[in-house]
């Protein structure tokens, strides 16, 4: 049994992540490679700045809401970001989420739909490499990119995927699958700090 979690990164009112996630939600579901499939959303995380007292690495969580995330992400084989470019640079609500961890997020792989302007996301989604890379993630190298992204919404706010990005979806998550797989002997030998 395998679980695939996407996060959407964004928390700004007014956001449009959430309805990228609910697109690359019912993709992951059409693609069947995963057996369970959840759309995590960091607003309704709601985690406060990091406020443990304590190293992640050490896992001696003081706080319940630090808790609840780790159960959430220790429980994935796999995640899909879903993250906005802000200023060059992916958001500090995902860098937050991500910095709380340690252990729980070592030898999963990671896909990135990212999106924004003229660049579709993809100097944060570089950006991000070099973190999840220290926590022993393995991001794969397909991946989304969302260029202009609003000219891709109907007039019920939905999104309306292009040919590139409904080709682009199920490539990442064929990647997934075959990363995961490939992981799962690191991540079920015993733990080493």
């Amino acid at each position: 049994m395998a679980k695939l979690e996407i996060i959407v990164a964004s928390t700004r009112p007014g956001r449009i992540g959430l309805t990228i996630g609910e697109w690359f939600e019912a993709r992951a579901k059409e693609h069947g490679g995963f057996d369970e499939v959840e759309l995590v959303d960091l607003a309704e995380v709601n985690l406060p700045f990091m406020n443990e007292p304590h190293h992640p690495r050490l896992g001696r969580y003081t706080h319940q809401h630090t808790r609840d995330w780790s159960a959430k992400v220790a429980e994935a084989d796999a995640f899909v970001f879903v993250m906005p470019e802000y200023n060059y640079g992916y958001n500090a609500e995902l860098k937050n989420a991500i910095d709380y961890l340690h252990r729980e997020w070592h030898y999963k792989p990671v896909g990135l739909v990212s999106y924004g302007g003229v660049s579709a996301g993809t100097r944060a989604a570089q950006m991000i490499k070099q973190v999840v890379t220290t926590l022993r993630m393995t991001p794969v190298f397909e991946s989304v990119s969302i260029p202009f992204v609003h000219q891709f919404l109907d007039e019920e706010e939905g999104l309306v995927a292009n040919e590139v990005m409904n080709a682009s979806a199920p490539a990442m998550l064929d990647e997934l699958v075959r990363v995961e797989e490939a992981l799962r002997p690191l991540r079920d030998a015993p733990a080493q700090s």
